[in-house]
C-alpha cells in the first residue's frame, strides 16, 4: 500500500509523473550555467562529435559562444532526454539521439537567432 500512497502524494502536490515537481517546463526554458548552447551526453564519441560539429558551425557563423557539455544523467533527465547525444539551444531541446552534421547545426542555430 505504501507505493499507492506515494503516487497519491505526488498527484496532490501537482508534480509531474517524472518527479520533477511540475518544474520541467520552467527548467527546460531557462538555460543553466550561463551556456546558451549545450550538448547533453556522457562523453562518448558521439557526444564529442556533436560538440565538434556545434563548434564548427559557431565558427562558420562567426559566433563567439561557449558550448556547455552536461554529462550528469540526472541533469540530462531534467530536459526529458532519454537518448543522447542531445543539443539544447536557449534551454530548448532541438535534437536528440543522433549526431548532427555541421550543416544541420547551422540551420538550427540560424533558426534560433
Amino acid at each position: 500500500m505504501g507505493l499507492f500512497s506515494k503516487k497519491k502524494d505526488t498527484q496532490e502536490t501537482n508534480e509531474c509523473c517524472c518527479g520533477c515537481g511540475g518544474e520541467s517546463a520552467k527548467t527546460n526554458s531557462q538555460p543553466e550555467g550561463g551556456a546558451r548552447i549545450k550538448v547533453l551526453g556522457g562523453g562518448c564519441p558521439k557526444c564529442i562529435a556533436l560538440e565538434a560539429a556545434v563548434k564548427e558551425a559557431l565558427t562558420q557563423l562567426d559566433m563567439d559562444e561557449a558550448v556547455g557539455h552536461v554529462t550528469d544523467y540526472a541533469e540530462i533527465a531534467k530536459y526529458g532526454v532519454m537518448s543522447t547525444p542531445a543539443l539544447v539551444i536557449d534551454g530548448k531541446v532541438v535534437s536528440f539521439g543522433k549526431v548532427l552534421k555541421k550543416d544541420e547545426v547551422l540551420k538550427l542555430l540560424e533558426a534560433a537567432k
